[in-house]
């Protein structure tokens, strides 16, 4: 009968929670793998073995996640930015009056290993016409909304005239000084361009 629900029904379903849940946490160690592998091994030592191996998965449960090469790693960069938007927001839950502490929040965005790994897909995707319109579309994205949790944060009016491209100019600055990090520890110069950016923000925002 339709609304009889047998033993054999809920054996199934009580079957099938536990691997939707394992599918999930492999899903999410796969992106973690290959997020790690792009900033440590960059574009051309980070193959699906290499990360399935990082996961502690076999290279077939990771294609069946992800069927190629690009669509794990771009998911990967997205899922870490997606993370990391996320606890930006949860650090000032209310916004922040300190822009200080804000300018050094966004900045801190890039000079950690999401970073390092989109950098190591931006030149990949550079020299790959396969890849180039997805890391495109996904920079796209990602700028957009780091773009809109810095005007939420900031307390910013972009209908005041410069004042969306001064926001716009603070992100390409964290750009930047993410560059410089890549190659040197610039501690001491950040903190210092980051204590000018906030004085700035006071000027052009009150």
């Amino acid at each position: 009968m339709g609304g009889v629900t047998t033993v054999g029904d809920r054996a199934d379903r009580a079957d099938r929670v536990p691997k939707q849940d394992r599918s999930r946490a492999t899903r999410q160690r796969l992106l973690e793998a290959a997020v790690a592998c792009l900033a440590e091994h960059g574009w051309a030592g980070s193959t699906v073995s290499v990360v399935a191996e990082r996961a502690g998965v076999s290279r077939g449960a990771a294609q069946h996640h992800f069927p190629t090469r690009e669509d794990l790693f771009t998911a990967a960069v997205e899922y870490v930015a997606e993370e990391r938007s996320t606890a930006l927001r949860t650090l000032f839950p209310e916004g922040a009056a300190d822009r200080r502490a804000v300018v050094s929040a966004l900045v801190d965005l890039y000079t950690g290993p999401l970073f390092r790994a989109a950098l190591h897909l931006w030149v990949a995707a550079s020299n790959e016409d396969q890849l180039r319109p997805r890391v495109t579309e996904l920079e796209a994205r990602v700028g957009r909304e780091t773009h809109r949790i810095a005007v939420d944060l900031l307390g910013a009016d972009e209908s005041e005239p410069g004042v969306r491209e001064t926001v716009q100019g603070l992100l390409d600055m964290a750009r930047g000084l993410g560059l410089a990090n890549l190659l040197t520890d610039d501690t001491a110069r950040r903190d210092r361009v980051v204590a000018q950016w906030a004085g700035l923000l006071g000027e052009v925002l009150d």
